[in-house]
């Protein structure tokens, strides 16, 4: 007996969604690792860098406007897709991924501000070296998986605009990019809130 592509596996939905949800899963545990380390490391230092002194936070607050607005337009071209609107769902996921790249711009704005005021991996101009590690190491880690979020919005607004895609390809796309604007979210809070 022959089983259709698209099948359910024995949770219920595809095995396409099962392995995504299992990779963000996985890589949930692996960012709430870098931040459960970088907490604990702050909390046995003595001091720590005032963020206000070190970050722009208009900055700051635009790119996480950019990043939860992108969640918005995603959502719309997942909803766009459900009900067959190829036209709505390319263009919502084409905006969704210039979202991303104007996040990722301002990234490195803020990293290139940060370098020439002599942050560095091993060192840095407000006290504590491993504050730079730990900023460095965790927000360089969510922009490359932007970086390759945006490449999958790509290929998956292209592949909606010729019909060679199904629904639930953006629906995956839309679960990467919410798991990682998800992230930031948390990264904002333990960088640059508290």
């Amino acid at each position: 007996v022959a089983v259709e592509k698209s099948a359910p596996s024995t949770f219920g939905v595809s095995w396409q969604k099962l392995m995504m949800w299992i990779f963000i899963v996985g890589d949930a545990l692996l960012f709430g690792a870098f931040l459960a380390a970088y907490g604990f490391n702050r909390m046995s230092s003595a001091s720590w860098p005032d963020r206000l002194k070190v970050f722009d936070m208009n900055m700051i607050t635009a790119m996480t406007f950019t990043l939860i607005t992108s969640s918005a337009t995603m959502a719309t071209a997942v909803a766009a897709s459900r009900k067959g609107d190829r036209k709505n769902a390319a263009l919502f996921t084409f905006l969704t991924m210039v979202g991303g790249i104007i996040f990722l711009g301002m990234q490195a704005m803020e990293w290139s501000g940060l370098i020439h005021e002599g942050a560095r991996l091993t060192s840095n101009p407000w006290g504590v070296p491993s504050f730079t590690a730990f900023f460095f190491m965790i927000t360089g880690f969510h922009g490359t998986h932007v970086l390759i979020g945006v490449v999958i919005l790509l290929v998956t607004a292209v592949r909606e605009m010729k019909k060679k895609t199904k629904a639930e390809s953006v629906e995956l796309a839309g679960l990467y990019w919410h798991f990682v604007d998800l992230v930031w979210v948390f990264i904002f809070g333990c960088f640059y809130l508290i």
